[in-house]
Order: structure tokens, then sequence, then C-alpha cells
């Protein structure tokens, strides 16, 4: 008995079926609710066949092919949890995981896409997210995905194939995106970068929509020409495993020493912290933070121009502004 037994797959839809009406119940469909159909449909099981949870003495794997049948039915409730999955670890350190799908579904909702649309999905992962995509819009040329690990995109390929998809997945550095299958209309990234790469917009089709983690907030930009882009964070927070590239440096950290309890405990400063931390020190921040009336993250946006980049606060042309890099 293994992972893909008639009784395996028989719990599983149960649990997707679970899954999805928590989903559904948080609101996460509301913007788009196809999306429940997708989410309904594609077995995450087949994506996760092992995942790693955190304990004493470092991490455990769950299988869903171990011979315990306990262990492969503990397993099989972690991959219906809605919950973030480590599935891919070196030395000691996080390289890929599966996104809480409730996030997944509130970011694929706020991408927006439209019947014929081609999205570029920045981060293959498990390949979980592109089959979402690929069931969504009803053809797999449709979508592309990028990893620049190649056994990590071999890996996504072969689930995606396991679920009956097969969208395009290249390997390479997600930041030059995928020249050869542009012009796209969405691109969603599904890992943190530092600011938003120029080859992205290059690629996109004016009007498209670019969703990508920033900071620990979640960057919505509508394309207006190849070098030209602009939008609204999201107001929930999140946070993702960095895109890995050549020579992409990493931003320093920052000491909060010396600030109140009350400041350095708020989420929503520690994004203004991230956001600016290559122009603004931390009691800068916070004094900003402070007389702004501790602002959400919905309130600050970026502006990527011909020239320059940068973050801001409410309004593109106030008085509140950071370079990105």
């Amino acid at each position: 008995m293994g992972a893909y037994d008639t009784g395996t797959d028989a719990r599983a839809a149960a649990a997707r079926a679970a899954l999805v009406r928590e989903i559904d119940a948080g609101g996460a469909f509301a913007e788009d609710p196809l999306w429940r159909a997708a989410f309904a449909a594609v077995p995450r099981h087949l994506f996760v066949p092992y995942y790693y949870v955190a304990g004493r003495g470092g991490h455990r794997r769950r299988w869903g092919e171990s011979p315990d049948p306990r262990a492969r039915e503990e397993w099989l409730r972690g991959v219906y949890a809605d919950v973030p999955l480590a599935t891919r670890l070196r030395d000691g350190e996080l390289v890929s995981a599966s996104s809480r799908p409730s996030l997944m579904a509130r970011m694929l909702a706020a991408l927006r896409v439209a019947d014929g649309n081609r999205v570029l999905e920045v981060g293959a992962g498990t390949g979980y997210n592109a089959a979402l995509l690929a069931h969504r819009l009803g053809d797999d040329d449709l979508v592309t995905t990028i990893d620049l690990e190649p056994e990590i995109a071999e890996s996504a390929r072969r689930h995606l194939a396991a679920a009956g998809h097969r969208p395009f997945v290249a390997t390479g550095d997600g930041a030059r995106g995928v020249p050869g299958r542009a012009p796209f209309d969405r691109i969603i990234a599904t890992c943190a970068l530092p600011t938003i790469p120029r080859a992205w917009l290059a690629q996109c089709r004016p009007g498209a929509r670019v969703l990508t983690p920033l900071a620990t907030g979640l960057l919505v930009l509508t394309v207006r020409d190849r070098a030209r882009a602009e939008g609204r964070f999201l107001p929930s927070a999140a946070s993702f495993v960095p895109l890995r590239g050549e020579r992409r440096a990493q931003p320093r950290g920052a000491s909060l020493a010396g600030l109140p309890d009350r400041v350095r405990e708020q989420d929503t400063f520690r994004f203004l912290l991230a956001l600016t931390r290559c122009v603004l020190e931390p009691r800068e921040a916070c004094a900003l933070w402070e007389r702004e009336g501790m602002p959400g993250r919905e309130r600050y946006g970026v502006t990527v121009g011909a020239e320059r980049a940068w973050a801001w606060l409410d309004d593109p042309r106030g008085p509140y502004g950071w370079p990105l890099p």
C-alpha cells in the first residue's frame, strides 16, 4: 500500500473537500469564486509526497509511502491542513516549501486572471500552484513556471504530469523571466524578492498584473509599459522563501535595541522597517510609523519608473518615498 492507492485517493478527496470548505469560510474565494473549483479538483497530495516537520533534534520527514499506515495517515492530514509545508531542506536550511493553501487562494484571486491570460509563475516549488493555474485557465500551455534549481523544476514537472497537467516548466533565474514565452498578462511570484525585476515588466503586455512578495507583504502592480508599473500592497502579511539567483545580495538585518517593546512587537512596524531597511534606521522608522498613525500595509505602494523604483506611503508623489535596490 502506497501514497497513490485507491484508499489514499478516497481519503484525500474527503480531506480536500474539507480544506476547500475551510478556505471558503475564510473568504479567500470571494474575489473570484472560480478558484473554488480548482482547489477542489487539484490533488495536493500528488505534489507533496513528503514534507518535513520541525521538532526536537531537527526535522522529521513525513512520507506518503511509509510502511506504517499511521504514518501515512499523519502525512495525509498534514497535506490537507491549511498550513505551509517544508518540502526541501539543504543543510538544515529551508530551500523550498508549499505555501499555506488559504494564502495561495488569496494570492491567486488577487491576480485576477481571465480566460486566455498567459501567466508566468516565478518559483515552481512543488508544481501545485502551477496546476491550480492550469486548471483555472483550462489550457496548460497558458502557464509557464520557472525555478532556479534543476532538481526542483524536474520534480515539479513530474508532479504536474502525475496530476494530468503539462504547463511549460523552465529552469533558470526567475528574476530574468522567461522571454521565450512572453508576452505575459499576469506574473505571480511565490518567493520573496528585494525589488521588482525590470525583465518582468519588459515581458508583460500593457495592463498586465504582477503579484509578488516584497518585504513581508504582497505587492500588486499594474504594468503601464515595458519600463513602468505601479501598485499597492495587500493588507495581509506574507512570508516566503527568498528568490535564489546569482549575485543577489540579501538585505542586512536591523537592530531593534532601544525601541519600546510595544513597537518592536508590532507587525506593521516590522513591515515598514523591512520595506525601508536600506534607507531608514529603526528609530527613524519608529518615529514615522507613530506619527502617521501606525499605517497598515495597504497604505504603502511601489512605483517602478524608467529611471528608478521606489516605495511610498499613501501617495507616490507624497513626502514619504524610499528607493528600492
